[in-house]
């Protein structure tokens, strides 16, 4: 509202500086002489105009946020620098009526230092992605940065027109917190810094998520005022959400299951896996987000069994089957080696995959997978393990390559010679000995990264990877040479060795079953003629 003819605005009219009200929405509602005398623009034809109409484009929204030095059309169309400090006048509600200030020109010097000053400051604001805001006790925002109709639709004049705008648009299940920690801020009696996370409605009714890092500056003399930044976090406190929820929805699974649950964010290569996934492993309460999904599993993987592992979840990845299941060694967190089974299935977008989820199963806990007697991997867990070296060595025959070591694998039937004389002799007990002592041995004559199963009886598998039939053919003598050797059970003293059917890889044998039927036909051979050890064909 323009001043009234007492004293106080007769004063404003003889004043050598330009004095400039406008009423809330920036139109020109009073002006003194002294604007025509400094922009040469008639008091007529201002007043009732927008202020912004005679602001640079590119300053209009700066002076929405409050910024007092900007760059002013005069008469002559020429741009000058100018500052005008807008002090805001409010009703007894706190509404924004209209804000008044005194317009000068700056001089060439201070121009040149202001300028660079403010272009700096704007740089730098475009670099944040966030809202950089400047509050003060019973005003409301004084300065808001133009990010923040981006963000939440709304302009800078809707929010700076109500000094309770902010605290109208948090959301209602988050108001008492934030209004509290805002509350202490106003009625500090020091200086500090702070932080909030909460929703804030959106101007299209959006619900955002934001974090707002603040300081609350207390001075002598003046209301304590804040400063802060509002970031937009919605997506990770969805994604926050999202895992959590899923946890939830399958914790009774879990629990009946006994298996651990995993999530990973293939884009963000973020891992949630489940207490269970943890307790499995033996890593205790560590969280359930691992921010580097692949280094994470690397750690618990065995060195041996990490391409491996890798290998089987990337020919799911590259559509070459449905979904994966592999079985390696785990190091627990006590340090000892246990059998675990990690499965899953992947979602893909566009042809991509973008996220994986699944279990993970402890395999000396499922019986049927896992041989209590021997601690050895049971028929199940082998044959899957076959499965896969099958698949790895069909690709690269499908690739049009000659077969690569890498790939080579062999399979190895062994079946215990005299096991029956063991236990009609010495009884049960001493055979379940003799069978605890053959898994033993053939645990050390293999490598790390080879696999030994008890697949039933006195029967054992063997799958050598990454061999060709030299090597194979050599390694089934020693595995012979090596259980050849007398036995210790007990005060008794047994004999018992073991006939070895070995199947190399080869185009014509196409699943696990071909493997298997060739393997126990090579190993009936040995046994037949006291062969020791038999490669198929005979």
């Amino acid at each position: 509202m323009p001043p009234d003819s007492t004293l106080s605005g007769q004063l404003l009219q003889l004043l050598p500086e330009a004095v400039v009200q406008t009423d809330a929405q920036w139109t020109l509602t009073f002006l003194n002489p002294a604007w025509h005398k400094l922009t040469g623009h008639p008091l007529d034809g201002s007043l009732g105009r927008s202020l912004l109409d005679f602001v640079h484009p590119d300053d209009r929204g700066t002076v929405r946020s409050g910024m007092p030095v900007f760059r002013l059309r005069f008469a002559d169309s020429d741009y000058r620098w100018v500052r005008l400090q807008l002090q805001a006048e409010s009703d007894t509600a706190g509404r924004v009526l209209g804000r008044q200030g005194v317009l000068l020109e700056i001089t060439e010097v201070t121009e040149q230092v202001l300028v660079e000053v403010r272009q700096r400051f704007l740089r730098l604001l475009e670099t944040i992605d966030g809202v950089v805001w400047e509050a003060e006790f019973g005003v409301g925002n004084t300065f808001l940065s133009p990010q923040v109709e981006r963000l939440f639709g709304y302009t800078v004049e809707e929010w700076r027109s109500d000094p309770g705008f902010w605290r109208s648009r948090v959301h209602p299940d988050d108001f008492e917190q934030a209004r509290a920690i805002d509350d202490a801020a106003y009625r500090a009696t020091h200086s500090y810094a702070y932080e909030m996370s909460y929703r804030l409605i959106a101007k299209d009714g959006a619900t955002v998520w934001v974090r707002d890092l603040c300081r609350a500056i207390v001075e002598p003399g003046r209301p304590n005022r804040m400063i802060g930044l509002m970031i937009d976090v919605s997506r990770q406190k969805n994604t926050e959400l999202e895992l959590t929820q899923s946890d939830n929805r399958y914790a009774l699974a879990t629990r009946g299951s006994n298996d651990g649950i995993w999530d990973w964010d293939l884009r963000t290569d973020v891992l949630h896996a489940s207490p269970r996934f943890h307790e499995i492993v033996g890593l205790g309460d560590i969280g359930n987000l691992h921010a580097r999904g692949w280094t994470f599993l690397e750690q618990i993987i065995d060195v041996e069994d990490r391409k491996r592992v890798q290998a089987a979840y990337r020919r799911h990845l590259s559509g070459h089957c449905p979904n994966f299941s592999v079985d390696f060694r785990a190091r627990h967190g006590s340090g000892r080696l246990i059998w675990v089974n990690w499965r899953g299935v992947a979602r893909f977008e566009g042809g991509a995959a973008v996220r994986m989820a699944g279990s993970l199963s402890d395999l000396a806990e499922r019986a049927s997978s896992y041989d209590s007697l021997t601690n050895l991997p049971g028929r199940p867990l082998f044959r899957v393990r076959l499965e896969h070296a099958i698949a790895l060595h069909q690709d690269g025959l499908r690739d049009g390559q000659a077969p690569d070591e890498a790939t080579m694998f062999a399979v190895l039937m062994l079946d215990l010679d005299r096991f029956k004389a063991v236990n009609d002799s010495l009884g049960h007990h001493a055979g379940d000995q003799l069978l605890q002592q053959v898994a033993r041995r053939l645990e050390s004559s293999v490598r790390a990264a080879d696999l030994v199963a008890r697949t039933g009886g006195d029967e054992f598998n063997v799958l050598l990877e990454a061999v060709d039939l030299a090597s194979a053919t050599a390694r089934a003598r020693q595995i012979a040479a090596v259980l050849a050797a007398p036995y210790r059970i007990g005060p008794h003293t047994v004999a018992s060795g073991a006939s070895i059917g070995v199947v190399m890889s080869q185009p014509g044998l196409a699943t696990t079953d071909d493997y298997l039927r060739a393997a126990d036909a090579a190993m009936y051979q040995a046994k037949s003629r006291s062969l020791g050890v038999s490669v198929y064909p005979g």
